[in-house]
């Protein structure tokens, strides 16, 4: 999956002439805490909510509320911005992109295109919607099941096999790379059927060790 099926496609952006109290505003209203900074629709920086915190007078000001306020309000998006701004393109794929946020211990990537003109913005939010979809957490008619497979080839397609034999319908499989303590891998899966009970019986009765399962409310 590409990240321009997942990022936020209508982004809050600002120009760099906008004022530092319109800035607040904007990521407070919006609760919010980046603000890409464009010109002419293409990419020129980006700010963060700690880059407003550290534009803020500092506690200890001499300064009185009237002069602190005139002072912030002259600041502009284009004095405090990031200008190298770490971004993606709309066809990066969504583990790239993952991995680009954990690498730069960042909170965003803005989506550009290659002449640089922003289309989007991809936030722990989105990633965090994606990984909620992708293992069916919000599917409440599913039976969570986490199984230990050895770690040999073939072992997790005979245990999809087996729930499909015993009438199951698969939703989502996740399966962690790296064995556990044990040796042994963890296969979660979610999937529908008639008889949820009995069908994970059935897997036991295979020979399949389940380590956890997750029936649909009322079961």
């Amino acid at each position: 999956m590409y990240v321009e099926q997942i990022m936020t496609r209508q982004v809050i952006q600002v120009s760099e002439d906008t004022h530092l109290p319109r800035l607040a505003a904007l990521m407070r209203d919006h609760r919010i805490r980046h603000l890409p900074v464009v010109r002419e629709g293409h990419l020129v920086g980006l700010i963060t909510s700690h880059d407003l915190e550290r534009a803020a007078p500092s506690p200890a000001t001499t300064l009185s509320v009237g002069e602190a306020h005139y002072l912030l309000g002259q600041i502009t998006a284009a004095r405090i911005m990031r200008r190298e701004v770490v971004s993606c393109a709309p066809e990066t794929l969504v583990e790239e992109a993952a991995r680009l946020l954990r690498q730069k211990h960042i909170g965003c990537l803005p989506v550009v295109t290659p002449q640089g003109t922003l289309v989007g913005i991809l936030t722990h939010e989105d990633l965090l919607d994606f990984f909620l979809d992708i293992t069916g957490c919000l599917m409440e008619d599913t039976t969570r099941i986490a199984v230990h497979l050895p770690d040999t080839t073939g072992q997790l397609g005979r245990l999809l096999a087996a729930i499909n034999t015993a009438g199951g319908y698969i939703a989502t499989v996740v399966s962690p790379l790296h064995p556990d303590q044990t040796g042994l891998r963890i296969a979660v899966v979610r999937y529908r059927a008639a008889h949820p009970r009995a069908l994970n019986q059935y897997l036991r009765d295979q020979g399949y060790e389940l380590l956890t399962e997750t029936l649909p409310p009322g079961v």
